[in-house]
């Protein structure tokens, strides 16, 4: 199974969520019609911004999530979704090109 970490915008609070998946369409559907009170549900819509595929190892996808979540950076997440050449951690990511604005 392929892990995907995925970048989404809400308009309406002008905040970007970065979360991990094995399947992003149903996850945004999730973001977005959930009846559960959650974080996400309070900044509807979502946009999915980009996705990026992590591979097979599901500790992987969650050590990038983490990673990119505690840098707290606004400028971070723009470039990942800008495509800016990836270093580091971030290096082995590969963007999913059909998910674009």
């Amino acid at each position: 199974m392929e892990f995907y970490i995925y970048i989404l915008y809400s308009s309406s609070s002008d905040i970007y969520y970065v979360g991990y998946t094995h399947d992003f369409v149903k996850r945004l559907e999730q973001h977005n019609h959930s009846t559960n009170l959650t974080f996400t549900s309070k900044h509807r819509p979502w946009q999915l911004k980009v996705v990026f595929s992590c591979g097979q190892n599901e500790a992987e996808a969650m050590k990038i999530e983490k990673f990119i979540k505690k840098q707290k950076s606004r400028r971070l997440i723009e470039k990942l979704i800008a495509g800016c050449e990836l270093e580091g951690v971030l290096a082995q990511l590969v963007r999913v090109p059909h998910v674009r604005d």
